[in-house]
């Protein structure tokens, strides 16, 4: 295995092993999830839904540092678009998650909208589109956040899109992308995600090469998405039925997106996150395994630390 030091960092997250929920008994108990990733062969990790790992930034450390892990970011979830009282929800929610993960060194905090149908009811919650006047909440929302976020705790915002959110198409992420400052706001490109919806991750990157600030890697099975596309099935049931699929079975590759990436900034993150709610707890370590061992023997472009 070569690996190249101008490479992105390659990471992994409680995603990965079906965390999506700060406390589910269906999920993997953190401190295995800890010394999985270690077994798995991964240095960089994400803090997952807040309250997952330990809070105590001290306890945090001490157990990251045990195991030779380090953070990379956190997590928020947000719904700008909607007004109200919601900034003060986002910064309520930045307060904790950005506070612990930069007391433990990350620099980087990943905001995922709401979303119009649950993931954990399926319920539909709203319109699937916005209006104009939402999409200007939504972008001067972020805007502040962001710059709140860089004056406060030096953590830059990196907006991910997502399935079953009003950002998810790539023309709906480069409409966001147009709408936001890039001093503020940059683009956790999921490659899943966006592929989710039929995006080309490539083409995105090479539009708006200065507005990719963080990477999720994961891949769809084009089969299961053509089904889930067409009979409109909610995002949970579709990873249930494994749209979210195992490298390099599905798609886009990851070779051309991670040195395409690499050649932008070279100390940007990559993340395997492959959505993987309610799986057995003894399937995604073997998988992370796998996965890991791709990536490192797809590209040159990519390393550890």
């Amino acid at each position: 295995m070569t690996t190249d030091s101008t490479g992105l960092r390659i990471g992994t997250a409680p995603d990965s092993w079906g965390v999506w929920f700060a406390d589910d008994p269906r999920q993997i108990p953190w401190q295995r999830f800890l010394d999985e990733v270690v077994s798995a062969g991964y240095t960089w990790i994400e803090l997952g839904p807040y309250g997952y790992l330990p809070t105590d930034p001290h306890q945090l450390q001490d157990e990251l540092g045990s195991r030779g892990l380090k953070l990379s970011a956190g997590t928020v979830f947000t719904g700008l678009h909607k007004g109200g009282d919601q900034y003060q929800r986002a910064w309520d929610q930045a307060l904790a998650v950005a506070g612990l993960a930069t007391a433990v060194g990350a620099e980087h905090l990943v905001v995922i909208p709401d979303l119009w149908r649950s993931d954990a009811t399926e319920e539909v919650l709203e319109s699937r589109t916005l209006d104009d006047e939402q999409w200007a909440r939504l972008a001067a929302g972020h805007d502040r956040l962001g710059k709140a976020l860089l004056e406060e705790f030096g953590v830059r915002q990196q907006f991910h899109s997502h399935a079953d959110s009003h950002v998810g198409t790539q023309r709906e992420v480069e409409r966001f992308l147009t709408e936001t400052d890039g001093r503020y706001t940059n683009l956790c490109l999921d490659t899943g995600h966006l592929a989710y919806y039929l995006g080309d991750p490539l083409r995105l990157i090479g539009a708006y090469p200065e507005r990719i600030g963080y990477l999720h890697l994961k891949q769809v099975d084009r089969d299961i998405l053509a089904e889930t596309l067409k009979n409109d099935v909610p995002f949970a049931t579709a990873v249930a039925r494994g749209v979210m699929t195992e490298p390099p079975t599905g798609e886009p590759p990851f070779a051309p997106i991670i040195e395409a990436v690499s050649a932008i900034d070279p100390s940007i993150f990559a993340i395997v996150e492959q959505d993987m709610y309610g799986t057995d707890i003894d399937r995604p370590l073997p998988i992370a395994r796998r996965t890991r061992e791709h990536i490192f023997g797809c590209t040159r472009l990519a390393r550890q630390d």
